[in-house]
């Protein structure tokens, strides 16, 4: 098999787990530090002539996680890597795709640049914030969704009371995914974003009167917009108790464990796009995302079609 998995130092247990379900071992490889700062890594065994899929989540930190992607790239061109494909089950800088005021970057296409400019020749993902990242890349972005893993997840404690509600409008057409899968009809959530912790909610579409809750992300990063969802909720009426949160990312930065604790979620259901939190007062249950991505490696390796895993539109 001329297949080679390289792990970097951001989620290496999600690696593993794929190069398992491959039968191959991961390619060691050696990241460290100069006193410094400055970051080394080297590719430790022979990668030439192979398809070469670097796993690599860039999460927080982020952008060291970034910049280690970066090296990684590097190294295994030189080293004469004959096809080479970025795995980022969570793409850092997804939330700025386009300028909100006058004096700011676009990140996200920044991003897309240095790694195409790194010899990375394809990316896999999974559910970008936003589909209009794939537009910032020169370079094919395959995009896969744990929409599914989740849903078959959280299946057996749902029942036919439940909404499925999106926080806001960028997670509608999710929240449509999930409706379809699991059979629930739909509420929505209108905010504003005061800042990067604050959003303030409008109002809510749909009947969640005595309705058990199914609130669905695609991240959840400081907490405050789950907590703002919650909170508009249960004062529109809907049932208290069995509050279920589904994010295909559970970031879980700053304050969010302390937030999300006492707002009466029932349990959490993330995906191990990302190490998962070691919160132990949040009821979290993790989804494992390594059959998707080994599906997907597998079809690229093979050089078959992805359509019936990727994010239907």
């Amino acid at each position: 098999m001329n297949l080679k998995i390289i792990s970097g130092s951001a989620n290496p247990a999600l690696a593993a787990d794929i190069a398992a379900r491959l039968h191959t071992g991961l390619t060691p490889r050696a990241i460290e530090r100069f006193p410094d700062g400055e970051l080394h890594v080297e590719i430790q065994e022979t990668i030439r002539g192979q398809d070469v899929y670097l796993i690599q989540p860039t999460c927080s930190p982020v952008d060291e996680h970034l910049f280690e992607l970066l090296l990684l790239a590097d190294a295994c061109r030189r080293a004469g890597a004959k096809q080479l494909t970025a795995v980022i089950p969570y793409f850092g800088y997804a939330r700025q795709d386009r300028r909100a005021h006058g004096r700011e970057p676009v990140s996200a296409r920044l991003v897309a640049d240095m790694i195409g400019c790194s010899g990375i020749q394809r990316v896999v993902t999974v559910d970008l914030h936003s589909r209009a990242v794939e537009s910032a890349f020169s370079l094919p972005v395959e995009h896969l969704s744990a929409v599914p893993l989740l849903a078959g997840a959280v299946r057996p404690a749902i029942n036919q009371n439940t909404v499925i509600v999106a926080p806001d409008l960028g997670a509608a057409k999710m929240a449509e995914h999930y409706a379809n899968i699991l059979n629930l009809p739909v509420a929505s959530i209108h905010k504003t974003r005061i800042s990067g912790e604050q959003v303030k909610v409008q109002r809510i579409i749909g009947d969640v009167r005595h309705k058990e809750v199914l609130l669905i992300d695609d991240m959840i990063s400081t907490g405050g917009t789950i907590e703002k969802a919650i909170q508009a909720l249960v004062e529109a009426g809907c049932s208290s108790s069995g509050i279920k949160v589904l994010a295909s990312h559970g970031l879980l930065v700053g304050r969010a464990a302390e937030r999300l604790a006492d707002v009466g979620i029932e349990r959490i259901y993330v995906s191990d796009s990302v190490p998962a939190s070691k919160q132990s007062f949040l009821q979290l249950q993790v989804v494992s995302i390594a059959p998707l991505l080994f599906e997907a490696i597998h079809r690229l390796n093979e050089n078959e079609s992805l359509a019936k895993i990727i994010v239907p539109e």
